[in-house]
């Protein structure tokens, strides 16, 4: 049923597709579609504008207009089924997500996983790879990894492995890695996801590292959120690097 009432409008020319609005709502009426923001459906929408202070270009507004009527069963059901399609991903059976941990550089390895380490590499006694687990993408790390346990967890956007030259060696050494695109993704169930990790692996440490590009910010406020869901402090570096490749900043919380 429809009627006069406030509701979130979005100014498509002015979203830049950053996503800092959505781990806002916490209906998750928003979400990033072809690099826009966009409203799932009206009767999931309250109208409050929760999410106007994090949209930095302006392109959120509250305006009165007629629209469905806010349904709060409608917003559980429609929480409940996105969080039974992220179970269900996970559940797939696809290899990309079985759960592997690989011997460090420092560990013995057996014949079959050194087969296919290049002559050249196997003659420097460096390992081809730094990489400890898999997988690696956010959304198929399920918070009960062993590998998290106690790790030093390392969040990158997955543009930063493509830009950085010496990405392994220098971020991803002796780190457990996850990584995703702030942009694309959906961030409300990463906030879930690692507010979960950060409630129960008993993180040493937590560096997050990012695109210089605006869209990649979203990911602070993901891992801010998810710390606040959480009730649990841990360590945070931030590490921001530029489209070429160069470290710009580096800051703590």
């Amino acid at each position: 049923m429809k009627a006069m009432r406030k509701i979130i409008e979005i100014d498509e020319e002015l979203c830049d597709g950053c996503g800092q609005c959505v781990p806002d709502c916490a209906e998750g009426s928003l979400k990033i579609v072809d690099g826009k923001a966009k409203l799932v459906a009206e009767n999931l929408c309250d109208g409050l504008g929760a999410c106007l202070g994090s949209c930095p270009t302006g392109a959120l507004k509250i305006i009165e207009r007629e629209a469905d009527e806010f349904d709060e069963e409608a917003v559980e059901e429609y929480l409940a089924k996105e969080k039974e399609q992220a179970a269900e991903t996970m559940d797939c059976g696809c290899a990309s997500t079985h759960i592997q941990s690989f011997p460090s550089a420092g560990q013995q390895q057996s014949s079959c996983q050194t087969a296919n380490v290049p002559v050249e590499i196997a003659a420097s006694g460096k390992t081809a790879s730094l990489l400890s687990h898999w997988p690696v993408q956010i959304r198929l790390v399920p918070p009960q990894a062993p590998f998290l346990k106690n790790s030093d967890l390392l969040v990158a956007a997955d543009c930063c492995a493509v830009a950085a030259r010496n990405f392994q060696e220098k971020y991803l050494q002796g780190k457990t890695v996850m990584m995703g695109c702030p942009k694309f993704d959906d961030a409300e169930s990463y906030v879930d996801r690692f507010a979960e990790i950060i409630k129960t692996c008993e993180l040493k440490s937590l560096t997050i590292l990012i695109m210089e590009v605006p869209c990649c910010s979203a990911m602070n406020i993901i891992i801010k959120k998810a710390i606040e869901r959480a009730g649990k402090s841990v360590p945070v570096e931030q590490v921001t690097i530029s489209t070429q490749g160069e470290e710009l900043a580096r800051k703590t919380w």
